[in-house]
């Protein structure tokens, strides 16, 4: 028995490296489609309203950069619903009616937008009119969008599940709409739409910084530049009111998991501090070399410095979440934001004093920053989805129950090392056509994206 628990745990963790592996590369490419996908839309209705053609290049050469996208993502989300079958069919029998409804919802709304439209964005370039063409370009990005709302959906009722009951162990829907409105869907869809609206447009400020450092497509760059650079800076002030809900939304509903975001092991005696630096030590349970704001934690949630913050002492030991990795994402993420908001509002300032294209050492910056808010978007669901350990459906079905059983382990490291290698074929391969695209920049001559 005690060998047979020993493999079960070990199919366990190599399952769930897996799902972390496969779905922390496929959100390589949804988040930057749905950035994008709202630039172009701004960017052809610009067209469409002034005439200009510099805006029509700009839509055609983004549109390849975010069919690129759009093709990896496909490819990469089949994977996962795949591993639902192999290494978590417990989970499945257990979720399957509550999921079925918000993936058909998907294939309704999203895949229908997208698969109907994305044709005629792509290959549809002087053979519809400008208005059929932005038509299409529109309902794409709306496609792309959806898309995403019902998989978060999906995953904020694992979060905090509403709109069901329980039947012979499975759970069944009651309510539709209160499984579409639980407690967190909303504030996690806003908080992960707008995290894809910063990284497309620091996207498009990397690729364009870059043309105009080398002195290429100069009017498209600065252009394209400084759309982009006004979208980010609003979008990246919006995300920091909509951080703000959403912590206080975990507060309520999933308080374990901001004890863990803190590192909150005791209960401090009146207000709970802000960590803004810090070492979380698991052996001692302690946050080593804090740097901290007294009582900030209290103010945020409860808008007052002296209201206490539970912390994981108040909860069975066996339901705390690991501390270590969600701290440590969490409050990257967070800097990673505050950095956004700062780079955005300099550029914006320099740009209204028309003093930005002179600060070459700037432009070099964001030619790089665009890595950030690829990291943010991935520490984001690191903290989300490690917090809420050790619940696959929080408060109902363990992560060690809804594994498969009866897999061999052997198994589960083949599938594991060869998702690794095919994976890395594709990242190779994206690099490359990525990097053409780019080089080859925009055609001036207008000619149909190949």
């Amino acid at each position: 028995m005690e060998r047979v628990a020993r493999m079960h745990f070990d199919f366990l963790l190599i399952s769930r490296i897996q799902f972390a592996l496969t779905i922390m590369f496929h959100y390589l490419f949804p988040p930057l489609t749905i950035g994008l996908g709202a630039l172009m839309v701004f960017m052809e209705g610009t067209y469409l309203r002034t005439g200009d053609k510099q805006y029509e290049k700009m839509a055609r050469f983004w549109t390849g950069i975010f069919g690129i996208n759009f093709a990896m993502g496909v490819a990469t989300g089949i994977v996962m619903e795949f591993q639902f079958g192999t290494n978590w069919a417990n989970y499945s029998r257990f979720v399957g009616d509550v999921f079925g409804s918000a993936l058909a919802a998907e294939g309704m709304f999203a895949f229908f937008l997208e698969s109907c439209f994305l044709g005629i964005l792509v290959f549809g370039w002087d053979r519809v009119s400008p208005k059929v063409h932005f038509f299409s370009t529109l309902m794409v990005a709306l496609g792309s969008i959806f898309s995403a709302v019902w998989i978060i959906i999906a995953n904020s009722w694992q979060q905090t599940p509403a709109g069901y009951h329980l039947v012979n162990g499975r759970a069944e829907i009651t309510d539709f709409w209160a499984l579409v409105f639980n407690p967190s869907s909303m504030n996690r869809l806003t908080h992960s739409v707008i995290g894809a609206f910063i990284l497309g447009s620091f996207v498009v400020m990397s690729i364009t910084a870059y043309y105009i450092l080398r002195n290429r497509h100069i009017d498209f760059a600065k252009k394209s530049f400084t759309i982009a650079l006004i979208f980010a800076t609003v979008v990246s002030l919006f995300q920091l009111g909509s951080g703000d809900r959403h912590a206080k939304q975990v507060a309520r509903t999933q308080p374990e998991k901001l004890a863990a975001y803190e590192g909150l092991y005791k209960t401090p005696v009146g207000g709970a501090p802000l960590h803004i630096f810090g070492v979380p030590d698991e052996k001692t349970q302690t946050i080593k070399y804090p740097i901290k704001i007294p009582g900030g934690l209290s103010f945020l949630v409860h808008g007052n410095f002296n209201t206490p913050v539970p912390g994981l002492d108040q909860y069975p030991k066996n339901d705390w979440p690991p501390v270590a990795i969600p701290f440590v994402s969490f409050h990257v993420m967070v800097g990673l934001g505050m950095y956004f908001i700062g780079l955005t509002l300099f550029a914006s300032f320099l740009l209204w004093r028309k003093l930005l294209w002179n600060q070459r050492w700037l432009l070099w910056v964001f030619v790089f920053s665009f890595i950030g808010p690829y990291l943010a978007n991935q520490l984001g669901w690191v903290a989300t989805e490690v917090g809420r350990q050790p619940w696959v459906v929080y408060h109902i079905l363990r992560t060690s129950q809804g594994v498969s059983t009866g897999v061999p382990l052997s198994h589960g490291w083949i599938s594991l090392i060869l998702f690794s290698v095919v994976y890395t074929m594709l990242f190779a391969v994206w690099a490359y056509v990525m990097n053409t695209k780019i080089h080859q920049g925009p055609d001036d001559e207008g000619k149909e994206l190949k």
